[in-house]
């Protein structure tokens, strides 16, 4: 079993969860984030003063899947997620199939 890590925009997670959700899926959790990377930071004006925003509002998924879905999940997670300019996103898979892992 893997556990993908996806980090995308507030505007794509919709798109995002609606594949997962299509898909055959055993768990997901769904968070909210804040990204600093290579799109650094942007100014804020509120109030007539300008603000460093150097941490960007961003949407954190984590779903876990079988190891024979993880490349189809991947592909459809990143169709949807993929605008083409800096940060899109990210998606980290680790894989977690430890032995005695139980359900309650």
């Amino acid at each position: 079993m893997k556990q993908l890590t996806v980090v995308v925009r507030p505007i794509t997670a919709e798109a995002v969860l609606k594949v997962v959700s299509e898909l055959d899926i055993n768990a997901c959790l769904v968070q909210e984030a804040k990204g600093y990377s290579r799109q650094k930071d942007y100014l804020e004006r509120y109030r007539g003063s300008e603000y460093s925003m150097a941490f960007l509002p961003k949407v954190e998924i984590t779903i876990w899947v079988a190891d024979a879905h993880v490349l189809e999940v991947e592909e459809k997670i990143m169709k949807v997620a993929r605008t083409g300019r800096i940060g899109d996103g990210k998606m980290l898979v680790v894989d977690v199939g430890w032995p005695g892992a139980m359900e309650f």
